[in-house]
């Protein structure tokens, strides 16, 4: 594990898809990111890269070929090699090198870096495209929190709380056999209080949104997500058919892309959500989890 921190976090990072393990608040004690246990979801904040969900029958065509990819694609699978370090901050690279081209046929660098900023955490990504054409891609974040985060508290003592991107419509998105519908306009979205039974559809999906906030109505504690500019934000938690509850944790995902449309055509530059890089050109991104 890669380990940064200051006077109010540390945080600890894994080689192995770049993914932050643990976040624990020094001032309040408390640890923030889900355990990973592999009875509920065995990851804990997965990178989404080259796809963002779930593809039409996992597969996608391009110039007159078909590829097949399983969920979220594979970064958050790979080993990632240490490219810079100081105490507070820390920069992760990987180099397809030609290694996926059966899967996803252009090669990409990719930079994860996470900065400490008091008790906020700032994630930025950099995809560049090293290829003599455009390049299609999705990239998304799949950090879980874990809750309740205190004893005396249950996860009907949580909400979520939402901040719409300023002059836009928030438009809400449903998942049915993994793929995305259009459920329309959202007039008042702001604040969502968890059950056992929110997310017995899956996730929650929405655009237009710049923050979103998990915390105890008792308590105060919990974390804030901002994203501005993100297209997309999941919200998720895995229901449990075998007792009718959810997981006892949350992931709230920025996403530069999103699942398969149910009527998607599946040429994946006509994608929908899809973005694209020219030769040579960057991608950059970022977004904060504060932790309260």
């Amino acid at each position: 594990m890669i380990v940064i921190e200051n006077d109010w976090l540390k945080v600890e990072i894994s080689n192995n898809g770049a993914e932050v393990r643990k976040v624990k608040h020094k001032k309040s004690g408390l640890d923030y990111m889900w355990t990973g246990d592999k009875a509920y979801w065995g990851r804990v904040s997965p990178v989404l890269f080259p796809i963002v969900g779930r593809l039409k029958e996992d597969q996608y065509q391009l110039d007159g070929k078909t590829y097949e990819m399983s969920q979220h694609g594979f970064l958050r699978d790979v080993v990632f090699e240490v490219d810079e370090q100081t105490p507070t901050d820390v920069s992760f690279m990987f180099e397809s090198a030609g290694h996926y081209i059966n899967v996803y046929p252009y090669d990409f660098k990719a930079i994860i870096r996470y900065i400490l900023n008091e008790d906020t955490l700032v994630v930025r990504w950099e995809i560049i495209n090293e290829n003599k054409e455009e390049m299609y891609f999705s990239i998304g974040a799949h950090p879980a929190f874990r809750i309740p985060l205190l004893e005396n508290e249950t996860i009907e003592d949580y909400s979520l709380h939402f901040i719409a991107a300023a002059n836009k419509n928030v438009m809400e998105y449903e998942i049915k056999d993994s793929l995305i519908h259009e459920k329309g306009m959202s007039n008042d979205l702001s604040k969502i209080k968890l059950t056992d039974s929110l997310f017995a559809q899956d996730a929650l999906i929405y655009s237009n949104i710049d923050q979103i906030t998990l915390a105890s109505n008792k308590s105060n504690h919990g974390v804030e997500i901002m994203f501005e500019e993100f297209p997309f934000v999941g919200v998720w938690s895995k229901y449990m058919d075998t007792d009718g509850k959810m997981a006892p944790f949350v992931c709230i995902e920025p996403w530069y892309g999103i699942a398969d449309t149910y009527n998607t055509t599946g040429n994946l530059k006509k994608k929908f959500g899809i973005n694209k890089l020219k030769p040579a050109e960057s991608f950059q991104a970022k977004y904060k989890m504060n932790f309260i």
